[in-house]
């Protein structure tokens, strides 16, 4: 596979540049919460454990530079900001529901048990 620039960035493969796009530890859980609903940045952070307020910043700064993430500011006082998916974004939910699922079958095949998985 040749290998190509975007960005000034080299790539060698078309899966490393889907991943420089939705890969990491927070890219998809923030696209999958995305993906029923517009969530305010108090929203996300409260349904993704563990992740800090400068990382849910910056991921979410990244997916809307790559047009995964759409930010709507609201001209009110206090300020208010939501996220939503934009149809770039949406594209995103199949690959990560096949990556979700084969996640479990590998779990599945560990006798790893998750709560949320059907038996």
């Amino acid at each position: 596979m040749p290998e190509f620039f975007f960005d000034r960035i080299l790539y060698y493969t078309p899966i490393e540049f889907a991943l420089s796009h939705i890969g990491g530890t927070w890219k998809m859980p923030i696209l999958w919460r995305l993906h029923n609903n517009v969530q305010r940045f108090s929203e996300l952070k409260q349904d993704i454990p563990h992740i800090t307020d400068k990382m849910l910043t910056s991921q979410l700064r990244e997916l809307e530079s790559k047009g995964l993430v759409k930010r709507v500011v609201y001209p009110v006082v206090p300020p208010k900001v939501e996220y939503s998916l934009t149809e770039k974004g949406k594209d995103t939910i199949p690959i990560i529901e096949t990556i979700m699922k084969y996640g479990f079958d590998l779990m599945k095949q560990e006798g790893i048990e998750y709560p949320f998985v059907n038996k």
